[in-house]
């Protein structure tokens, strides 16, 4: 099958959004935890965070048009800081249910049935059941005229951790921790380890650093 660009902008809607959301495969799945401006905390799932590097630790996220009056992004702009929490099998359904469009105020930790958690001195919640918890301070936004989506890149400032994840050399075990990913708005996975290879070299055989 092949399908040009006209062939797509000719296609219905939401199948042309559901084929492009689904068509790079797997992504990263988060649970992006803000602070309204009335006190309630607020809770959305994205599948759009990214990796912009790591000395500073910066992470990044895309926050689809018309965004402007959506809650997690007018709560990170107002407050500067957010988290990024990661989904588990346990909970899937619950965090698949955050993203129902319920009114700005309320609190999608109580509706969809999800616990808050909060360290000290950082005022965004975390989902207190999520096993991978990283606390993001607001660094800048970018609009992207192009398409008028957001780019909002942020720096890491404190990660937590469950259990025994980190290994000796700085890898986050994922697969101990249960993180889910997802393909598409609406598909979950559990992830299934092969190997992790050791950093490649021209001169030298691709050599395997553990059996996951």
């Amino acid at each position: 099958m092949e399908i040009s660009s006209q062939e797509l902008q000719q296609m219905d809607e939401r199948f042309r959004a559901t084929l492009i959301n689904s068509l790079p495969g797997f992504k990263c799945l988060q649970l992006v935890g803000t602070m309204g401006s009335n006190g309630h905390s607020n809770l959305g799932i994205f599948n759009s965070i990214f990796h912009v590097g790591a000395s500073p630790a910066y992470l990044g996220m895309v926050f689809r048009p018309g965004s402007h009056d959506h809650d997690t992004l007018g709560n990170i702009k107002r407050t500067g800081i957010y988290t990024f929490n990661n989904v588990l099998e346990p909970f899937y359904t619950k965090a698949h249910q955050t993203s129902a469009r319920y009114d700005t105020g309320c609190s999608e930790f109580v509706e969809c049935g999800l616990e808050e958690f909060f360290i000290p001195n950082f005022d965004a919640p975390f989902v207190a059941d999520s096993t991978v918890k990283i606390a993001m301070q607001l660094k800048k936004i970018i609009p992207i005229e192009l398409n008028g989506t957001t780019i909002v890149i942020g720096q890491v400032m404190h990660i937590l951790l469950s259990g025994k994840l980190l290994g000796t050399d700085g890898y986050v075990s994922h697969e101990t921790a249960g993180t889910l990913t997802t393909s598409g708005l609406d598909s979950y996975f559990d992830v299934l380890p092969i190997a992790r290879l050791a950093y490649a070299k021209p001169d030298q055989p691709i050599k395997v650093i553990n059996n996951i």
